[in-house]
């Protein structure tokens, strides 16, 4: 292996190298706490391996089988009102914690979805999920219900279109370039 390649490996997966070095001090300074972080970081694991297999299996599905021109068809920027209708879909029926989320966001982009709808998915996805308004109507219910997802898919839209503006065209083409890398 050449030695950028191992440099590249070494920066992308810092975190996964630190974080082992991280939790054997908090443990060489206090036990209990040490302890309690250690399987706090391999519950977070177990979680985050019954979720990702699925998910990403998914995304490679969504990968080969729908092709970009239908990507860009019905979440592109010609895709106007359909396309923020199909990101609000997606992310109220999906399941699953918004780290899985990211993932699908990464193969939107990379298949030419807008990133606004992409944005919105995100938001839509960690807030207005079906589960999650089951839960609300039945402990806040309707009302609080009805304003709590109004004005968060109001506020998710704005900011969606507003970040997008925001970004260069340099900056889209590197999010959508990342999930290539």
């Amino acid at each position: 292996m050449s030695k950028s390649k191992l440099k590249s490996i070494l920066k992308a997966y810092k975190w996964a190298f630190i974080l082992p070095f991280i939790l054997v001090l908090i443990y060489l300074f206090n036990h209990e706490m040490g302890t309690t972080a250690a399987k706090a970081t391999a519950k977070n694991f177990r979680s985050m391996l019954t979720v990702l297999p699925p998910i990403l299996m998914l995304i490679g599905l969504l990968d080969v089988w729908v092709p970009r021109t239908t990507m860009i068809k019905y979440l592109g920027h010609g895709s106007g009102i359909k396309g923020i209708l199909i990101a609000l879909f997606l992310g109220s029926l999906s399941a699953g914690p918004l780290f899985a989320a990211f993932p699908v966001a990464a193969i939107l982009l990379k298949k030419g979805a807008r990133p606004a709808y992409v944005i919105f998915f995100l938001g839509t996805w960690s807030s207005s999920k079906l589960p999650i308004l089951i839960y609300e109507l039945a402990s806040f219910g309707k009302m609080f219900t009805l304003i709590h997802v109004i004005s968060n898919l109001i506020l998710f839209l704005a900011s969606s279109f507003l970040i997008e503006k925001l970004l260069s065209h340099s900056e889209i083409q590197q999010l959508a370039a990342v999930e290539n890398s």
